[in-house]
């Protein structure tokens, strides 16, 4: 795999005007292959294996909040990265999920080309499907290179997206209270 993509990459160093055998690019079409398989090494991963039993019994039922999760992600659009972080919160019933799995999740995820709206989802749906919590909120908010270094070049804007699940979905409350706690220091 790494092979034929490095071949890839000589083939656009190439096409680009570049030659692919001078010093500085000799090894780089080997180097972007495997930069490129790091980058979206989630799609080798599993919820399943990722999580590894990590779900406790808990009679915690109020809301849990992990906050500032970093992320690095690839624009399946233009290939270029988007970096950011990821607020989480869920409403449990029962079952707590262990906190360094947050973050293992929002990697797995990340770590694959789409755009913020549907990682913002997966991550949401994925909290569910494992917690089996009354609810799940996620905010992510990320700087996009495709809009800072190409196109618009606008080096100061940011997205945000949200996805809202069960109690945070149906109860305002609820969900004002996540907004509170996802804007405080």
């Amino acid at each position: 795999m790494t092979e034929q993509l490095a071949e890839h990459y000589r083939q656009i160093i190439s096409a680009l005007g570049e030659d692919p055998d001078r010093e500085g690019l000799r090894d780089t079409p080997k180097r972007a292959a495997k930069a490129m398989q790091f980058l979206t090494h989630g799609y080798e991963q599993s919820l399943e294996t990722l999580i590894n039993g990590a779900i406790f019994e808990s009679n915690t039922d109020e809301m849990v909040l992990v906050k500032d999760i970093e992320l690095y992600s690839m624009c399946e659009h233009h290939l270029l990265p988007f970096i950011g972080k990821c607020h989480i919160a869920y409403m449990p019933r029962g079952r707590v999920l262990g906190l360094s799995k947050f973050a293992r999740i929002v990697d797995m995820y990340a770590r694959r080309m789409q755009i913020q709206e549907k990682l913002t989802r997966e991550i949401a749906e994925a909290v569910l499907r494992v917690t089996q919590a009354r609810g799940v909120a996620v905010v992510i908010e990320a700087r996009h290179l495709c809009m800072m270094m190409r196109g618009v070049e606008k080096q100061n804007s940011s997205m945000t997206s949200s996805v809202m699940l069960g109690a945070f979905r149906d109860n305002q409350s609820t969900r004002q209270e996540f907004l509170t706690l996802v804007r405080s220091n």
